[in-house]
């Protein structure tokens, strides 16, 4: 049983359903240009239409009204709000405030995401984004515009989302925007990202009294056996995912054990200023976690982190991800044992499958599977006092997935990207009946 004030909800970002060249507005994040590289993106495609929620937000909201949700979490695109520099769009702000609006008129609470991943493009260009220590003070900025114009309609505030997928996979791996490899700037990345979010975090709380944290995504570490070499590559994957992003937002420190793994790499560290860790770790409200699954890893000689991720027999999902509820439990007692205990929200929870519309149906009994036994695991969480107050579905609805484009559907309803009509499936209804009842 969930209780009365537990919240359930659904979340979306900015640059997977808005569509940034669906009216006048002159929107490029570094999205935009990343889309635009050959074999950027698995289908060629980008987010210049997505699901149009610009123009199509009040049907998409009157969905939501009919999930009988608590609450909203959506992101607002930077890129939209200051389209150049020196610029603050109108449009852009009109926009997001007639959304809070229509969600107040459904009776349906918003939590904003300040950051999911859309840089705009002017920022990078002139300094590199993530990289410069000035993009911490000009996400400041941008911070405290959209405080001052959206908070009296806000339930609660969260700084970034996944900060882990901005700076591994956007500086080191490359497989997310802005498309780089390199070990120096995934590690300054992550710091500028962290000073960002502590100057938010700080300049909020002295002037403005509702709930504000941040979204990591989180997922337990295991290996194949307990020999040497397999626990070296446990800890290298739980520092990578987990402990470079908890560590200095409670603790105030980093992993050293993995900042010196990039000895060869990295030769000064000295973009991290003392007064920054104090900053970094100013107190938030809430932890938001997205679950979606484990990592099992063995060691690899071959590769500068010593990783391999290993395949197993496991039922996995459209995306190749195991379905491993008992990674979510195991994830928020590690949090609850070694960081905090403050609220938590699993903030994003959901899975992609190879959705078929049959005569206006999706029979998506997997997602339902996959919804069923991770909010299992939350009410046995609960039930140990692990002190988890809301759920949030990913995603509402089918969206841009990044760098697989169009080809995976995470949502609970389906978008025909062709005709932009929308199709609750069975699992939005499942989802309907467990909000609705406050059990599964």
């Amino acid at each position: 049983m969930f209780n009365k004030d537990f919240q359930f909800g659904v979340a979306t970002s900015s640059y997977q359903i808005e569509g940034t060249q669906v009216n006048d507005e002159n929107i490029n994040s570094i999205w935009d240009s990343f889309a635009k590289v050959p074999d950027a993106i698995s289908d060629g495609s980008d987010g210049s239409t997505a699901c149009e929620h610009v123009l199509r937000y009040k049907e998409d909201v009157s969905l939501m009204k009919n999930l009988d949700i608590d609450i909203y979490r959506f992101s607002i695109s930077w890129a939209r709000i200051m389209p150049e520099k020196g610029i603050v769009s109108k449009e852009g702000l009109l926009f997001y405030r007639n959304l809070l609006k229509e969600l107040k008129k459904n009776s349906i609470k918003a939590s904003i995401t300040i950051y999911h991943w859309d840089l705009p493009q002017w920022i990078y260009e002139e300094n590199g984004g993530w990289t410069c220590r000035d993009t911490a003070y000009l996400f400041l900025e941008y911070s405290k515009l959209l405080f001052d114009e959206f908070d009296e309609f806000v339930d609660s505030w969260v700084t970034f989302n996944e900060p882990f997928c901005s700076v591994y996979l956007g500086y080191l791996t490359g497989s997310h925007a802005p498309g780089h490899k390199n070990a120096v700037e995934y590690l300054k990345a992550a710091h500028t990202i962290n000073l960002a979010h502590g100057l938010a975090v700080q300049y909020y709380k002295s002037n403005y009294k509702k709930s504000i944290g941040i979204v990591l995504n989180l997922s337990p570490a295991y290996t194949v056996d307990n020999s040497f070499n397999n626990k070296i590559a446990k800890e290298m994957q739980d520092a990578s995912i987990n402990r470079m992003h908890l560590d200095p937002i409670f603790k105030g420190s980093y992993p050293i054990d993995y900042l010196m793994s990039f000895g060869s790499l990295v030769n000064d560290f000295n973009f991290i200023k003392e007064d920054d860790l104090s900053l970094m770790c100013i107190e938030i409200d809430f932890l938001g976690i997205n679950y979606y699954t484990r990592s099992y890893v063995e060691y690899n000689s071959d590769s500068q982190s010593r990783i391999k991720h290993v395949d197993t027999d496991i039922k996995k999902t459209a995306m190749g991800w195991e379905v491993t509820p008992n990674g979510l439990y195991d994830v928020v007692h590690r949090v609850r044992k070694d960081y905090t205990d403050i609220p938590i929200i699993i903030t994003e929870n959901g899975s992609a499958w190879e959705d078929k519309l049959i005569d206006g149906r999706v029979y998506d009994k997997d997602r339902i599977g996959y919804l069923n036994s991770h909010l299992e695991v939350v009410d046995i969480l609960n039930n140990e006092n692990m002190n988890i107050v809301g759920y949030y579905a990913w995603s509402f609805m089918d969206n841009f997935e990044w760098s697989y484009g169009y080809e995976k559907r995470f949502g609970l309803v389906y978008v025909d990207y062709e005709t932009q009509k929308r199709y609750p499936k069975d699992s939005y209804y499942r989802y309907k009946e467990i909000v609705k009842n406050r059990k599964l």
